[in-house]
């Protein structure tokens, strides 16, 4: 039995994730944005051993919902499934931060940091990340006008990045990335040709199999199998300008080795 958070877990894929590993007996705690979602969740997945509320689109929420999880106890696995999509317009958070990359990105980085470190680390991403820019330095959008496909495209890139740039800081944790494919979800529309609750097999199955596939890190996967990526992933020096600035914009590095 593992114990795994599941950020984003209101709806969705998230919810589907929680349910699965529910159903195989895992302990599971759940995350929305706000006690009312939080509750929601619950009901969605009674199995549940807890739940957390915190705004992602906040530095100062994702670390008071660190702490809270820290109380809880270590996870075995934290799969980072929270995000916003790319019909969003160009909005700042409460910091002042472009709200996509905020939410999408930034606050995986900072509770990744602060959390006591799991086993396992399971990023969620998207086909659209092969549409990401490794050399945008305007990662605000501060200066260039504003796509939110682009955005979202990017932020998913990022995710990636992320994933791959632990695997090989922190070589004792598996740390890979997941493309869900497009699934019939908020985010994904109606129509949406794949099967949603395939998408969300993948991530459970890295959280928690003891399969040797599922234990290998720095890997981008779409329905357990390896998957085509953009090739600036496993840049080493695409994922230290990212940890870097993440580490400007949060205050807080990511712990030693």
């Amino acid at each position: 039995m593992a114990r795994v958070l599941v950020t984003g877990s209101a709806d969705g894929l998230g919810l589907i994730a929680a349910q699965l590993l529910i159903e195989e007996g895992h302990e599971v705690t759940l995350h929305a944005r706000s006690e009312q979602r939080a509750q929601a969740a619950l009901a969605a997945a009674p199995g549940a051993q807890a739940t957390l509320a915190g705004d992602l689109a906040s530095i100062a929420e994702v670390r008071e919902l660190a702490g809270a999880a820290n109380r809880l106890g270590r996870y075995d696995a934290v799969i980072h499934n929270a995000a916003v999509g790319y019909r969003e317009p160009r909005i700042e958070t409460v910091d002042g931060l472009e709200h996509v990359f905020a939410i999408n990105v930034l606050a995986a980085y900072l509770l990744t940091a602060l959390l006591a470190r799991p086993q396992r680390l399971v990023f969620l991403s998207s086909g659209m990340h092969r549409g990401g820019d490794p050399e945008a330095a305007d990662l605000q959008w501060e200066r260039r006008t504003w796509n939110g496909s682009q955005a979202y495209a990017e932020s998913k890139f990022w995710d990636a990045v992320l994933a791959f740039a632990l695997a090989r800081r922190w070589p004792q944790t598996v740390s890979n990335a997941v493309e869900p494919g497009w699934v019939a979800t908020k985010m994904g529309g109606p129509g949406a040709p794949d099967d949603l609750v395939l998408g969300a097999v993948t991530q459970v199955w890295l959280a928690v199999s003891e399969e040797p596939a599922a234990l290998v890190s720095g890997r981008y996967l779409f329905h357990k199998q390896p998957h085509e990526t953009h090739p600036a992933l496993a840049d080493e020096k695409v994922q230290e300008r990212l940890l870097a600035d993440c580490e400007e914009l949060t205050g807080t590095s990511l712990q030693a080795a």
